[in-house]
């Protein structure tokens, strides 16, 4: 199901179409990325996916990617710094000289997922582009709470408030688009991808949040597969795109209080895919992060709290400072 100006919000039965979403909210590729060894055991992960055609009945069996590096699950943020005594303490999101020094020239890329004029322009965003491996849409709509509030609603607030945090952090901060601004739709994820790249960003962080039945919780991130085909090839950017991934998922539960999804990455909150265009297109470091399941009442009364937004971002800033070296 598509939105048009006159379809009420998706009952709680169906299903996102958004490009960003997990296989299970898809309508067509699937791709199903999942740590299966307990955390204490964690020394790699065997990342099962399943893909398909353009159709969900496809029969193509199960591949599997190579474990890659060791990883934990969501790794724990480094604790804070004590003072000195007699030094007062830097108000929470103040960068020290040194952090300050280290970030000054770098360049983060954050893409707010969807675009809330979509649901207008569904000929524009349906249009087909290349993703390397295959082509699929432009563009989706994303998802809405029960109550409607809109994922491309919640992602731009996300990633506006991500950027003030960044920016006072010395950090370059380039967004692949506002909403309501320059873009009455998309942009479309081949070219999502192009702006990360074209800035030659040290970071890309997609923004969004999820879409599937009530009951399933949590945050989870993304992070690219092993891709080569077309003008994709991921073979560069695997590795440092994990350390991304792990140092926002361990950033984000510590200072949103939120857990790991509970219905899929087996409590890792890290998933690997390769279906979507935004990270198969992608020269730089970048991973997706689903911030919570909006079609769940719980995680939807977060999701559309501006003090829990502003926890999201602050934990999404801290990761990626973090990833810096900052």
């Amino acid at each position: 199901m598509r939105y048009d100006e006159s379809s009420p919000p998706l009952p709680e039965s169906s299903t996102s179409v958004s490009p960003d979403r997990p296989w299970y909210a898809r309508r067509s590729t699937l791709v199903v990325a999942a740590a299966a060894i307990a955390p204490a055991a964690l020394a790699a992960w065997v990342l099962t996916e399943v893909l398909s055609g353009g159709a969900g009945d496809d029969s193509r069996p199960p591949r599997i990617v190579m474990p890659l590096a060791a990883s934990a699950a969501v790794p724990s943020a480094p604790a804070a710094p004590t003072p000195a005594p007699g030094a007062s303490a830097a108000p929470a999101g103040t960068p020290g000289p040194a952090a300050a020094k280290g970030l000054a020239g770098r360049t983060v890329v954050i893409d707010p997922g969807h675009n809330t004029g979509n649901f207008k322009h569904t000929t524009e965003i349906n249009r087909q582009v290349d993703i390397g491996t295959n082509r699929k849409e432009c563009d989706t709509t994303g998802t809405t709470t029960n109550s409607g509030y809109m994922e491309a609603e919640f992602s731009m607030d996300v990633s506006r408030r991500l950027r003030t945090v960044l920016e006072a952090k010395g950090l370059k901060v380039v967004l692949t688009h506002e909403a309501g601004k320059e873009r009455p739709f998309g942009p479309c994820i081949d070219e999502r991808a192009r702006i990360g790249n074209e800035a030659a960003a040290d970071a890309v962080v997609s923004v969004h949040a999820d879409g599937v039945s009530a009951g399933s919780r949590g945050f989870h991130v993304i992070l690219p597969a092993k891709v080569k085909g077309g003008g994709a090839d991921t073979a560069k950017i695997i590795e440092p795109s994990r350390q991304l991934g792990e140092r926002i998922a361990g950033n984000f539960a510590r200072t949103t209080g939120s857990a790991p999804a509970n219905y899929l990455g087996s409590g890792t909150g890290l998933v690997v895919r390769d279906d979507l265009g935004g990270l198969n297109l992608s020269t730089r470091p970048k991973v997706f992060i689903e911030c919570g399941n909006m079609r769940d009442a719980k995680d939807a009364a977060q999701l559309s709290s501006p003090e829990w937004r502003q926890k999201a971002a602050q934990g999404i800033a801290d990761g990626i400072v973090g990833f810096l070296g900052g």
